[in-house]
């Protein structure tokens, strides 16, 4: 076994232990995969072997191919293959495998050492099928990368995360089919380094760029709408700390250090945005997070979902009235130009007042017993009894020899007074308010 892991593992290897009769006895549906009744010459499969079309391989310790005949055997209907976590550090291996397995849609290589390796002439041709392809965490060199895309006319998504980027190499052959790029975790720091992507991939519509360390967007309005003209989404979450699972599905840009509301007005120059994601950027920090929201739709009018959230009509208007009011102390010259432009489509807004809507907790009420009257603080959260206690020292009667009353001074006398029986009942059930009346009575025998 300690000889067979040092020396690595084929695919045909690892095929015919994981789907071998003893641990894939049975087909488990219409289309799901194939049986192969009959095992070429020399196969190390059994007379059956049941086989899906989407075959996970990850982390089988896997160096080469193995028996090409075989791998066509086996391999001839699989349309996704996940070869992840492996040993695989030559590219020619790779295509040996992809030259038989003709309808391979998708194919994940991530964390498979390829760093410093390179196709032979021609070989790339092998990859021609897909629309797929996951390169995280390979150190593929960006030579490699436009190696492949050159002989890829249907390429739809791209992954390239944490291979330590820190520069774009540009390609003289575009690929218009990419739609997805997905390059988070590298070490992009300049937005030159990011327009290469535009001028490579110009059918984007979605660019992700988790966690590098772009501060900034040094582009005019014409050329951003010439270097993205379909990009639709975009996130600038900033995630403290770096995912090394980064396949998926979610359309993000994450982690851009942004910190001018300059570059937020810039986000307006991509012709079909309609999705943003910006949280965790530097610029936000000092915002509470309705401040943020509210001056980010404000800033943003085109974006129809920000945050995973939609924006509807009324949170826009909203959101623009209170961008109107948050600028009013700003000096003329440090007002933005959408300030300029909500006022003229809303007018000068003046500050909303201020509303206190915490309950009462005390009242000024007055006392009247028989021809004295007194005026008297009230805790509203006190009960009926304890209210009895308060009056004993003004009327000179115990709790139990008294009757209690509340009168509106509102509604005056047009309603009789509401006598206070219930000592357990609290004051503020009774809506007392300032300037109200208590009435207090001995009782009779």
């Amino acid at each position: 076994m300690e000889s067979e892991e040092t020396e690595g593992r084929t695919l045909v290897q690892v095929i015919s232990e994981k789907y071998s009769p003893e641990n894939f006895p049975y087909c488990r549906g219409p289309g799901v995969g194939v049986v192969i009744r009959s095992s070429p010459q020399g196969s190390p499969v059994k007379d059956r072997l049941n086989l899906p079309s989407i075959l996970v391989l990850d982390g089988c310790g896997i160096t080469e191919a193995g028996d090409e005949e075989e791998v066509a055997t086996f391999c001839a209907h699989v349309v996704e293959l996940d070869l992840s976590h492996n040993q695989l550090k030559d590219w020619g291996e790779i295509s040996k495998i992809l030259c038989n397995i003709p309808n391979l849609d998708f194919l994940n290589l991530s964390m498979n050492p390829l760093r410093g390796s390179s196709l032979e002439p021609g070989a790339a041709e092998a990859f021609s099928g897909l629309r797929r392809l996951v390169l995280n965490n390979t150190h593929v060199t960006w030579d490699m990368v436009h190696a492949l895309t050159r002989e890829i006319p249907e390429l739809e998504e791209l992954f390239l995360c944490l291979n330590e980027y820190e520069s774009v190499s540009v390609s003289s052959t575009m690929c218009p089919s990419l739609r997805l790029l997905h390059i988070t975790d590298n070490q992009l720091q300049d937005w030159a380094e990011v327009r290469k992507l535009g001028l490579m991939y110009p059918g984007l519509v979605s660019l992700i760029l988790a966690n590098n360390s772009l501060s900034c967007i040094h582009e005019p309005e014409d050329s951003l709408q010439r270097l993205f003209p379909n990009l639709c989404s975009i996130n600038l979450h900033n995630s403290d700390e770096p995912k090394s699972n980064v396949f998926g599905m979610t359309w993000v840009l994450c982690y851009l250090g942004l910190s001018r509301w300059e570059d937020i007005e810039k986000l307006n120059f991509f012709p079909k945005l309609q999705e943003v994601r910006l949280m965790g950027i530097p610029l936000l920090q000092p915002y509470n997070d309705q401040e943020r929201r509210c001056l980010m739709v404000a800033q943003l009018p085109h974006v129809t979902v920000l945050n995973g959230s939609v924006v509807t009509d009324g949170e826009r208007e909203d959101a623009e009235r209170f961008f109107i009011r948050y600028h009013l102390d700003c000096p003329e010259d440090e007002l933005p130009q959408r300030y300029h432009t909500l006022v003229a489509r809303y007018g000068r807004l003046a500050p909303l007042a201020e509303v206190d809507l915490r309950p009462l907790c005390h009242v000024q009420v007055e006392v009247r017993f028989g021809d004295q009257t007194e005026p008297l603080e009230l805790r509203l959260d006190q009960t009926v009894a304890d209210l009895k206690k308060q009056l004993r020292a003004m009327v000179q009667l115990p709790p139990n020899k008294i009757r209690v009353y509340y009168i509106d001074r509102q509604l005056g006398y047009a309603l009789e007074p509401q006598e206070m029986k219930y000592g357990a009942r609290a004051l503020h059930s009774y809506s007392i308010r300032d300037g109200d009346e208590i009435l207090v009575v001995p009782k009779t025998q």
